[in-house]
């Protein structure tokens, strides 16, 4: 057995491990899952297939990857879970693989920041550079774009969007969709201005920050109809290309957005 694995991990022999993986005491690798160079999984993690996971990710302790979906209509059909690259996901996570009902699978893109005790669940889409604080919990088909902040105990509700920077407050529950750049909070998620701090440290001029806290105002403040602040929005977007993915998520939004 190799040095980089422990005596005592139980690895299935139709799993692939890359001969960099690090795989810690009594962890449980089953057939199916896949996993990419330089990945160190900790002690007493569980991964089950269909699963990939991909280069420079690091998975603590007591993680449960790839199992079946809580969904009562799941028939065991061969359904997985993708993990990308250069993912920290710490202790006690579960992430579940997808439906037959979707697309059937669960995806996680790279360079995430996962806290303990997360949970997503089946058919979750996640995109790339989030932080999930401690006890994030999502309900399945929830779709969370690049750069989103989930505070601590955030619940996203099922079929849920979003959008890029967002950033929600501790203990928020989500019922509807969030458009970019906003800042949530509450029971349920209500908007509270623009995610300024993080719109900053991720290189966002002046200018753009200004005009995206004008298209706050046009979308919540301004007493338009929903339809009424996309024409307006759209006339803004000439002068900040930033708000192309605001009209695009207003586009694509199924729940409503928070309001």
């Amino acid at each position: 057995m190799s040095a980089k694995i422990h005596a005592t991990a139980i690895i299935d022999k139709k799993a692939e491990i890359d001969p960099s993986v690090e795989v810690g005491a009594y962890s449980i690798i089953g057939a199916g899952v896949k996993v990419d160079a330089n990945t160190r999984i900790g002690s007493h993690v569980v991964l089950q297939g269909p699963t990939t996971i991909g280069k420079n990710n690091q998975i603590f302790q007591f993680s449960s990857l790839g199992e079946q979906p809580q969904d009562k209509k799941y028939a065991g059909e061969p359904t997985s879970l993708e993990i990308g690259d250069n993912n920290t996901i710490r202790e006690f996570c579960t992430f579940n693989r997808g439906t037959v009902q979707d697309e059937g699978v669960t995806r996680i893109g790279s360079d995430n920041w996962i806290m303990a005790y997360v949970h997503i669940a089946h058919d979750c889409q996640i995109g790339n550079h989030t932080i999930f604080a401690n006890n994030a919990s999502l309900a399945g088909h929830a779709d969370i774009h690049d750069y989103v902040i989930l505070g601590g105990f955030t619940l996203v509700h099922q079929f849920c969007k979003i959008g890029a920077h967002v950033i929600t407050a501790a203990g928020s529950v989500v019922f509807k969709d969030i458009p970019p750049y906003i800042t949530a909070a509450g029971y349920d998620a209500k908007p509270r201005g623009i995610n300024i701090e993080g719109l900053k440290r991720r290189g966002f001029s002046v200018e753009s920050v200004a005009q995206i806290k004008r298209a706050y105002k046009t979308l919540y403040r301004n007493n338009l109809t929903l339809d009424e602040a996309k024409i307006a929005l759209k006339k803004q977007s000439k002068t900040c290309p930033e708000l192309g993915i605001l009209l695009e998520f207003l586009t694509i939004s199924t729940r409503s957005i928070v309001r």
